[in-house]
Order: C-alpha cells, then sequence, then structure tokens
C-alpha cells in the first residue's frame, strides 16, 4: 500500500514540491540550499527575508483520522482503498510501559501510526494543503518542520506581510486541529549590510 500511494501521489504531483521529508530523492541538504538560494535572490533584489520557523506540538501524535481521510478523498483516493485506510485507522490500541509498570490498553483517538511504514507518508498527505495558505510568503517544510519566509525591502511592511501571514496559518492549524509549541519556534531576520545601515 505504501508503493502504490507513494507512487500515486508523485506521479500525479500531489505532494508540495517544497516538501523534503520522508520523500525519495529529497534530503535536508536540498532544503537547506533551496533555502539559502532564496535569501540570496531576495539579497539581489534589495529585499529583507524574514523566516519563521515553525515546530508542531506533537504534529504526528495530533493528526485528526476525520480530516486525514477527508483528504486523502479530496486528493482522489477513493472507494474500496478509502475504506481500507478508514479500518486501518480505526480500533488502534497502545498502552505504555515504564519500568515494571503497564498502563491500561486504551483506544487511540488520533495520530498517525507510530513506528508504522505509512504513518510518515499519511503525515505528509495531512499537511500538504499548507502550501495554499499563506498567500505572501514561501513555505519549505521539512516533515512536521514548517518554515515560512516573507520579503520585502521595507521592514516596517515585512512585519505586517507576516502578521498577515502568521494570522492565515494560525486559521489553518485550528482547523486542522494542530498547534505550535511556541517554545521551540522562532524567527530570524536576513538582509545585505547596506539595508540595515539605512533603516
Amino acid at each position: 500500500m505504501y508503493k502504490r500511494m507513494s507512487d500515486f501521489l508523485e506521479n500525479n504531483k500531489i505532494l508540495y514540491e517544497y516538501q523534503f521529508g520522508f520523500r525519495k530523492n529529497y534530503s535536508t541538504s536540498q532544503a537547506v540550499m533551496e533555502v539559502v538560494d532564496s535569501i540570496y535572490r531576495s539579497w539581489d533584489n534589495h529585499e529583507i527575508t524574514m523566516g519563521i520557523f515553525l515546530d508542531l506540538q506533537k504534529a504526528f501524535d495530533t493528526v485528526n483520522y476525520n480530516v486525514l481521510l477527508k483528504k486523502l478523498e479530496l486528493y482522489g483516493v477513493r472507494g474500496i482503498v478509502l475504506k481500507w485506510f478508514s479500518s486501518y485507522l480505526s480500533n488502534r490500541k497502545q498502552y505504555t510501559v515504564l519500568q515494571n509498570y503497564q498502563s491500561t490498553l486504551e483506544f487511540v483517538t488520533c495520530g498517525v501510526p507510530q513506528g508504522s511504514v505509512l504513518g510518515p507518508l499519511l503525515f505528509l498527505i495531512y499537511v500538504n494543503d499548507i502550501q495554499y495558505v499563506v498567500t505572501n510568503a514561501k513555505i519549505k517544510l521539512l516533515a512536521d518542520d514548517t518554515n515560512l519566509f516573507f520579503y520585502s525591502k521595507d521592514l516596517v511592511k515585512l512585519f505586517a506581510l507576516v502578521n498577515i501571514g502568521m494570522s492565515q496559518l494560525y486559521g489553518w492549524f485550528t482547523a486542522n486541529k494542530l498547534s505550535l509549541n511556541v517554545d521551540k519556534t522562532c524567527y530570524s531576520v536576513f538582509g545585505p549590510t547596506t539595508i540595515f545601515t539605512t533603516i
């Protein structure tokens, strides 16, 4: 099923082109080169770049099954295959062991199955539509690490663009039942020295 789904997603160019996690022929070094190149291009245009580096809180564990199944359907996974995925995600149980203590067995109500082959691919499908959310930024993804890059020649306008973009992103997080780990989220401003001396 993993191979069928992976081939389907790649052949139909469904996955976001700047998603560098859990994909064949995509790597962290490619992700870094893409980010560095985009920053240098903005410098050539005399623009300041602000990078927002977001960390999703327990992203893999909070995937909502109903939302995921709806997204699978929207991407063309229907009929028997969609029912198979619904069955795959349903009635899963887990427990925790710590030293000699074991918790009771409980139903799992959300989250992609941990340690599974399909789990990472299902997560990529879950976050794939984030590419359409922020209208004034470039988004680069590495699995659950989400990086946004905003560009402007004016620092005040840049912060305004960031505020609009983050507001749009907040709506997406809410709709998809995901949340930010604020302590691990940060930003950086990149720009040629000449720009900052005039501000």
